[in-house]
């Protein structure tokens, strides 16, 4: 369906929007396929689209994330940890730091991070966001549970320095996750 997609508005100009979501459904596409390094092929070719037309920043926003995904799924943690750390800087200036995208990119960030095994500066990143999370989205609410629920990995996988009261704190949170959820 996405190379049909492509194949019929590929003559389009740059700047059809038809031509742009026709790029969005191919990438989506290969990207579910599992195609990921066509996926990401088709995911640079729309940012580079897009910021030569001057895109409204929240689509360029949405094709980063995607495009960090798909680093991650081909093992480029470091690419895609470097892209979530523009995505949540982009997002905080653009939204503030109470906006859900922001919220959203600093979990992401935060992923990204324990992904490396950088899991102070993860830990350090949440303890700054869930409290925002907590006051703007509500104890409840499903990202203030993953942000959470990332914090508590951070400290159980933190291997060898992980202490006694790491550990306590991540059961109790996880504890704490799965009577609210």
């Amino acid at each position: 369906l996405g190379w049909a997609c492509w194949k019929t508005y590929v003559g389009r100009p740059e700047a059809d929007e038809t031509l742009g979501r026709a790029m969005t459904t191919l990438g989506n596409g290969l990207y579910a396929a599992s195609h990921f390094e066509d996926a990401l092929s088709v995911r640079e070719a729309e940012l580079a689209m897009l910021r030569r037309l001057g895109a409204p920043d929240y689509q360029i926003v949405v094709v980063q994330s995607n495009l960090a995904n798909t680093y991650e799924l081909l093992g480029r943690e470091e690419e895609s940890m470097h892209m979530r750390e523009d995505l949540y800087s982009r997002t905080s200036d653009i939204w503030g730091e109470e906006d859900r995208e922001t919220l959203l990119e600093a979990n992401n960030y935060a992923m990204s991070l324990g992904d490396l095994r950088r899991f102070e500066e993860a830990k350090a990143l949440l303890r700054k966001s869930m409290p925002v999370a907590r006051r703007v989205l509500g104890q409840d609410d499903h990202l203030t549970l993953r942000m959470r629920w990332t914090y508590a990995m951070a400290l159980f996988f933190e291997d060898s320095t992980a202490t006694l009261d790491d550990l306590s704190e991540a059961v109790t949170t996880l504890e704490d996750i799965e009577q609210i959820a």
